[in-house]
């Protein structure tokens, strides 16, 4: 079975040196980061993205390559379809395939209790003049071929899409780089520096890049590099298994999950696969010390998380990580450049029975790959968009919660005109960083 396609062994595509002054220094070469950096470089501004590893080397690439407005949490839900009216756009200045196809995503219902859930989505995206409606049995049926089991139905959003991480943030990431962004990839950011409680700088391993504004869209890594700055936030990262088959007749152009596994169409004819609503925790000092708000959502799920007592060496969340460094010393981003967890042999049986349940006539499914990914979560299940009120300058963009891929676009443009004074067309209160300081009960985002 071969590997997962980035390393830390991948050939280094942008080297640097970064230069000396930038106008915005964006921490962080995700689907966040890359996409902030093409809007911001619309519009004459310098931007300098620093990626400790390589380009999309971690969750923006190992995600289920799902688009989807539908499912959403309501006070996302706006920014998504946004995204959606960008993703084509960008694809098209890219001008390469990325696997970006409009084949709809479907949410099968096995119980009266699921249907109901569905129906209540309905209605928000009936508020939103979404495409979203209802099937029946039959229509689950005739919409997957050579499916067992009995639905009662379906939700499904024809307009919703599908595309290859691997191959999209990438090929982003050369957009960006064609409008003027420099990346820098195998050049850790270390610590920030400050002026008069403002920002005034990076300091990164390959030298000091003067700023008055940064980014940091870190993924499961931006919880540690604030924790140094003496900025607390309760993020935690879950790991997640997949898996891809080789190439099979197809049965489905699109994505789909019931409540045990989700597929996914792929380009190269396979098909991305999952369990369904199944991560595994790293216990370590962080997930303790913010516990408690976590409690809401491990209530609404209490069977979707499976715990490991000890990280492995080297991880955000790690026993042994170190939480101080200075500036001219290597930091924990440098001992690993790429997050690469190993997938869990349970979840992938689990995934080989699950498919063949649905699909008894695919007896010979076989995996090309498979992988893990660790997923920035905070405890409602929405990120964090919002300046720091303590250090004026910087700008927080994590927290996605398996959620990042699809609505990139659509954050990069708002996080552009954040960062440049813009309005930015969009309510951000949901997404504030003193949410779980300021009192605010937690409110669950949308489990769907």
């Amino acid at each position: 079975m071969n590997a997962f396609p980035f390393s830390e062994t991948d050939p280094i595509v942008y080297a640097g040196p970064p230069p000396k002054a930038s106008d915005v220094v964006i921490i962080g070469g995700g689907i966040i980061g890359i996409t902030t950096a093409i809007f911001l470089a619309q519009h004459n501004v310098a931007v300098t993205v620093l990626e400790k590893g390589r380009i999309a080397a971690e969750q923006s690439s190992r995600n289920w390559g799902w688009i989807r407005k539908q499912g959403r949490d309501e006070d996302e839900l706006p920014i998504m379809i946004e995204a959606a009216r960008l993703w084509p756009q960008l694809v098209q200045e890219c001008g390469e395939d990325i696997g970006l196809r409009q084949t709809g995503v479907t949410y099968l219902a096995s119980s009266d209790k699921e249907m109901a859930e569905f129906d209540a989505f309905i209605k928000i995206a009936a508020a939103h003049d979404m495409d979203t409606r209802m099937l029946g049995a039959d229509d689950v049926s005739e919409l997957i071929k050579g499916m067992s089991g009995a639905f009662k139905g379906a939700m499904i959003t024809p307009s919703d899409m599908r595309a290859e991480p691997s191959l999209a943030v990438p090929a982003l990431a050369r957009l960006a780089r064609s409008k003027g962004v420099t990346i820098v990839e195998n050049c850790a950011a270390r610590t920030l520096e400050t002026a008069a409680g403002s920002i005034a700088g990076v300091w990164s391993e390959q030298g000091y890049i003067a700023t008055s504004s940064v980014l940091l869209a870190g993924g499961a890594w931006s919880s540690l590099f604030l924790k140094k700055h003496g900025i607390s936030i309760p993020q935690l990262s879950v790991k997640a298994t997949v898996a891809a088959t080789l190439p099979m007749p197809e049965f489905h152009a699109g994505a789909a999950v019931e409540k045990h596994i989700a597929f996914r169409c792929r380009m190269d004819g396979g098909y991305t696969l999952a369990p369904a609503g199944s991560h595994r925790l790293y216990l370590g000092p962080d997930s303790l010390r913010h516990a408690a708000k976590y409690f809401p959502a491990l209530k609404a799920d209490p069977l979707g998380t499976r715990y490991a007592l000890w990280a492995p060496v080297g991880y955000p969340d790690g026993w042994t990580t170190p939480r101080d460094w200075a500036p001219d010393m290597p930091s924990p981003f440098e001992s690993m450049r790429v997050l690469n967890p190993a997938p869990d042999a349970s979840d992938l049986r689990s995934i080989e029975r699950g498919f063949k349940r649905l699909f008894p006539q695919m007896e010979h499914v076989r995996f090309q790959k498979s992988w893990a990914g660790m997923i920035d979560l905070m405890p409602d299940t929405v990120p964090i968009v919002d300046w720091v009120p303590t250090h004026p300058g910087l700008v927080v963009a994590t927290g996605m919660s398996g959620h990042g891929f699809g609505i990139g676009p659509g954050m990069g443009r708002i996080i552009s005109d954040m960062i440049q004074g813009n309005d930015v067309g969009h309510n951000l209160h949901r997404f504030r960083f003193s949410r779980f300081t300021d009192g605010s009960p937690i409110r669950l985002g949308t489990s769907l």
